[in-house]
């Protein structure tokens, strides 16, 4: 680890200065490379007189400043609290250093800003005279949002400490003395990395959460549901532990599939630049949280994980092993082939139709068959179909923003093959007919009383994503992201699940 020392205090003889020194000290005891900026010896306009800083000449110390901080993995700034933030050498170190280029860059066609110091971290030691929980909990620490989020945060530099020594002004020599015994120990401290053990498995806690995607299994939870009670003979069958570990053995094959697609998937998310919630996998390869390795582990784990669930559900449950073998084999194949060799649905124009049926037609067959039902009975798969089409439209228009960088994969999604309009115009089409199937079970009678009433309303929800996708296409955008049309069609599909779910609950 590298790291970069900043004075930002005007008066290097100050207390502030001491602070620096007792700092860097510990850094030295420890072997750590480092180097330091004294902002009160740099020599700089502090003014932006051009429109943007970056067309403004840097002097040559700020050319080093920037060579500094490329080189660095940990920026440590310290400096006073004066006004609520920090002094005006600082700041305009801040607004000459940090220009446009070199710490964040402009997103194509306008889309926001793409930072260019990720990876780094920071820390930030400050004297101040106001008493501390007054400028947390009154001020709302000001100029800890301003250089740890607004300004460095912007740029991609994590904040991973704040200190504050104060208030000075009643502090007596003895106090003096513990903050600068404090600063060193806080320097030497770096031997350890710039986080603590706390912050190291929180975070590797929030990356595997983060992998997980859980913003998906819901819609699982609820198809398998639905199959469990169109076969159960009461409504406990929701509390019998036959039903749980089921669902257990889903998630489990769902995490498998999930942490597939991110490990198999990183060539075509490495290139996109439009992922957001709903599309372009949750980033934690292409950002460096997780390990090609770990992600590899954690799918073994899934898998061994879901088997196990299957085991149990053998050995003590009543369940034909048979169909039960075959659905769970099947769902498995169907589910780790959207990406993982030699299948790759997804890349031969299969990987809608994949996800559409896994997430439907699959999982309300299994969770029938779990509890005893006869695989071919037409009741769990009449109930798939409309909600198998419900999907269809969701994971076509997740391919709009992810286009680009799907073409480059080699990845045939439907959005590839059709073009932009065309699959929109295929999702418009997969929304009528999901509403009409709906209506048309509920007034033929085809699956009993799991469709009422109810189902009219989808209506003006598929009216809804209709018009939404016809402004769409009529305003001729970029691709880029879209999660608001995502979000419409996802929130859709949760009808087709819920009224079935009401039905028969």
């Amino acid at each position: 680890m590298k790291v970069l020392l900043i004075l930002g205090h005007p008066r290097v003889e100050s207390l502030g200065g001491t602070l620096y020194a007792s700092y860097r000290a510990g850094v030295e005891a420890v072997g750590i490379p480092f180097a330091e900026l004294i902002l009160a010896d740099l020599h700089f306009d502090m003014d932006v007189h051009e429109t943007t800083p970056d067309k403004q000449a840097l002097e040559p110390g700020l050319q080093q400043a920037q060579e500094l901080i490329r080189w660095a993995d940990h920026l440590v700034f310290v400096y006073p609290t004066w006004w609520g933030t920090f002094p005006a050498r600082l700041k305009a170190f801040l607004d000459r250093t940090l220009t446009p280029g070199f710490a964040f860059r402009a997103r194509p066609e306008g889309r926001g800003w793409e930072p260019l110091l990720r990876g780094k971290t920071a820390e930030l030691l400050t004297t101040m005279d106001t008493p501390v929980w007054v400028y947390q909990w009154l001020y709302k620490g000001p100029g800890h949002h301003a250089l740890a989020q607004a300004t460095l945060g912007f740029c991609g530099v994590r904040t991973v400490r704040k200190t504050v020594f104060g208030p000075v002004r009643r502090s007596t020599p003895t106090q003096r003395a513990r903050w600068v015994a404090q600063a060193r120990g806080l320097g030497s401290r770096l031997a350890h990395g710039p986080l603590t053990a706390w912050q190291r498995g929180r975070d590797k806690a929030t990356a595997w959460v983060r992998a997980m995607r859980l913003q998906f299994y819901p819609m699982t939870w609820i198809a398998y549901t639905v199959g469990a009670l169109a076969a159960g003979a009461s409504q406990r069958v929701l509390e019998t532990p036959r039903f749980w570990i089921g669902y257990m053995l889903l998630f489990f094959l769902e995490l498998a599939t999930v942490l597939s697609n991110e490990y198999f998937d990183y060539e075509s998310d490495r290139h996109n630049t439009y992922a957001g919630p709903f599309n372009g996998g949750s980033r934690v390869l292409v950002d460096g949280v997780l390990s090609f390795q770990e992600v590899r582990s954690g799918i073994l784990v899934a898998l061994a994980l879901a088997t196990l669930c299957a085991g149990v559900l053998l050995t003590y449950t009543r369940i034909p092993p048979l169909p039960f073998v075959l659905s769970v084999v099947i769902l498995g194949l169907l589910a780790l082939g959207y990406t993982v060799p030699p299948l790759k649905l997804s890349h031969r124009g299969l990987g809608e139709v994949d996800v559409a049926v896994t997430h439907s037609v699959g999982v309300m067959v299994c969770g029938y068959v779990i509890q005893g039902g006869a695989w071919h009975n037409p009741l769990p798969w009449l109930l798939g179909l409309p909600l198998l089409v419900a999907v269809l439209p969701a994971i076509i228009l997740s391919g709009l923003p992810d286009a680009a960088a799907d073409r480059l994969a080699a990845k045939q999604t439907l959005v590839v093959i059709l073009g932009r309009v065309w699959g929109v115009r295929l999702a418009m089409v997969c929304t009528m007919l999901a509403a009409s199937m709906a209506i048309i079970w509920h007034e033929t009678g085809l699956v009993g009383a799991a469709y009422s009433d109810a189902v009219y309303a989808v209506i003006p929800h598929a009216v809804g994503v209709l018009w939404m996708l016809t402004q769409y296409l009529r305003a001729s955008a970029p691709l880029g992201r879209i999660d608001g049309l995502i979000l419409a069609s996802l929130s859709y599909i949760l009808w087709f699940g819920l009224i079935a779910l009401g039905g028969l609950a």
